[in-house]
């Protein structure tokens, strides 16, 4: 319920504040008092667009507050998970400042505007000629549906269920765009890693491979210097053999005089002892070095394979090249676990299908019981309205899966007999229209836990007999939640429980937009007035008299 809205700075708003009835409250003034600047306030706490025109002062922001009462709207779960601070008399407030910037907040916590609009539509209908646009849409006239079969603990089901099936295609696409891309890269890769397994890689040998294309190629060269080594250390007139041993026996002969060549003759059986090991070792590697042109051949193909692999992937190690095949396996490992994703995918996504479409049937049964009696409430009650040979019809067209379900509804409305029933855009004129909105926003109050209706000038096009059932079905609403109705009908006037008058303050120096509860007495002369004009009669005062009795 709406307790109170604070409007400052606002077009020709300096400051005013409205108290509206926990029941039904009217409020009526002159054309261009300002009774839309009102709405268009109000408004703004659903997440309308805010601009700096606005603003009555250019230097002062623009601030527009309400108070509701939110007790019995079950309301705090969804302050928990808003992060808000939960209070049984809620503060919504929108500031605009003079540079155009808008905040908004609930309980002095800020928001963005989409939770500003998400807790508003919580708290109230509001009613306007947007509304009537609205209607023609196939997605309200659901939401309409859906509000009289009271299928909103079977719509949250079905979109959880929706969700997650939503969730699974959309995963599937991706995973199957990603897939495609990876097959592509799989068969490359695919002939990198063959190509590499092939060559049977190992760790440290490239340089034992190019020492060994070096020693064949120098085989001669290397045997034939390895044989003068040997001559020169044993096999000629002046071998260093023979050369070591003529010393080390002169050099015995005088460690034998004094024991101070004893140092010297230890080093030179030293020499002696490594020379012939020297010698040896290089008979053995003369002994193994072969003229072998099939091995050189064989060793210089392994390595051409080496350096064109090398070249290929842009490294100069074998260690390199074996860590790019362990990436090629790990690549190669990817794509098969992918395919293996997709193909679970799959199997998940035709049972949470099959799921769904149970759902889905389910909840259109559920709205499809329902046509014919909403069907025939609004046709009886648009003859109340003075529409006596309307016609109006729900269809339904089955359509792909959407978080609402399989449902396409197309209502269809002829407010003359004989005129066969079209869809609603085609259909009616404004006060047909909203003749119609109000027949369903009757209806659906007996269906919604909505506190707050707020109706601008939804009488339109009415007068006489159908004004005041008009306005007997409003009071009839007010019984249950509260409502408020800008008219200019003074039988709906009458009825409410509470009379404001919005006018234009002139006696400042600028015109400014008030309002004000009318006292007993204003109330007959703004009625009577309603009904004979500004100098109303003595029997336009005792007709709004006997209204307000």
């Amino acid at each position: 319920m709406l307790k109170s809205l604070s409007i400052k700075n606002y077009a020709l708003i300096e400051s005013l504040l409205f108290e509206p009835s926990e029941g039904f409250s009217a409020i009526t003034g002159e054309t261009g008092a300002g009774k839309s600047i009102m709405l268009g306030a109000l408004n703004l706490l659903t997440g309308e667009r805010a601009d700096s025109k606005t603003l009555l002062d250019d230097s002062q922001k623009c601030v527009i507050e309400a108070i509701f009462s939110i007790s019995k709207l079950n309301l705090s779960d969804f302050f928990t998970q808003q992060e808000l601070d939960y209070q049984e008399d809620t503060v919504i407030r929108r500031e605009i400042s003079p540079q155009g910037k808008s905040r908004a907040f609930i309980n002095d916590t800020p928001v963005n505007l989409d939770i500003l609009s998400e807790i508003s539509a919580k708290l109230m209908d509001i009613h306007s000629q947007h509304d009537n646009l609205l209607l023609a849409t196939s997605k309200f006239q659901l939401n309409i549906i859906d509000a009289f079969a009271q299928n909103a603990s079977f719509l949250n089901q079905y979109f959880i269920d929706y969700q997650a099936y939503k969730q699974l295609v959309e995963n599937i696409e991706k995973w199957k765009i990603e897939a495609s891309q990876m097959q592509k890269e799989f068969d490359f890769n695919s002939y990198l890693l063959s190509e590499l397994l092939e060559a049977k890689l190992e760790i440290g040998e490239q340089e034992l491979l190019e020492n060994e294309v070096s020693t064949l190629e120098n085989a001669e060269d290397i045997k034939l210097k390895l044989n003068t080594c040997a001559e020169i250390l044993s096999g000629s007139e002046i071998a260093i053999e023979n050369g070591l041993a003529q010393v080390l026996s002169q050099i015995n002969q005088l460690a034998k005089i004094s024991n101070q060549f004893d140092d010297l003759r230890r080093r030179i059986l030293a020499l002696v002892a490594e020379s012939k090991d020297i010698t040896n070792e290089i008979s053995r590697f003369e002994e193994k070095t072969e003229l072998d042109p099939e091995r050189l051949a064989q060793t210089r193909e392994r390595i051409d394979l080496i350096y064109k692999l090398q070249k290929k992937h842009g490294v100069s190690t074998i260690e390199k090249l074996i860590e790019i095949q362990q990436d090629l396996d790990s690549k190669t490992v990817g794509f098969s676990s992918i395919s293996e994703q997709i193909e679970n995918a799959e199997k998940q996504r035709f049972e949470q299908e099959n799921k769904l479409k149970k759902l889905a049937l389910s909840l259109s049964e559920s709205r499809k019981k329902q046509f014919k009696v909403l069907e025939n409430q609004v046709i009886e009650h648009l003859k109340n309205l003075g529409m006596p040979n309307n016609t109006f019809l729900i269809e339904c067209n089955e359509i792909p899966f959407t978080e609402t379900g399989i449902d396409k509804i197309n209502m269809l409305f002829s407010a003359n007999k004989g005129v066969n029933p079209v869809a609603l855009k085609n259909a009616a004129s404004g006060g047909e229209f909203s003749r119609l909105m109000f027949a369903l926003k009757y209806i659906m109050a007996e269906k919604t836990a909505l506190p707050t209706l707020v109706f601008d000038e939804i009488d339109t096009g009415i007068s006489g007999e159908i004004a005041l059932k008009m306005a007997d079905m409003m009071q009839k609403i007010a019984q249950k939640q509260q409502i408020i109705t800008i008219t200019h009908l003074h039988q709906i006037a009458a009825k409410g429980t509470k009379h404001f008058f919005v006018y234009k303050d002139e006696k400042a120096t600028s015109t400014k937009t008030n309002i004000r509860l009318l006292s007993d007495n204003e109330r007959i002369t703004k009625i009577a007035e309603m009904i004979g004009g500004s100098n109303p009669s003595l029997a336009s005062i005792e007709s709004a008299k006997e209204m307000l009795l």
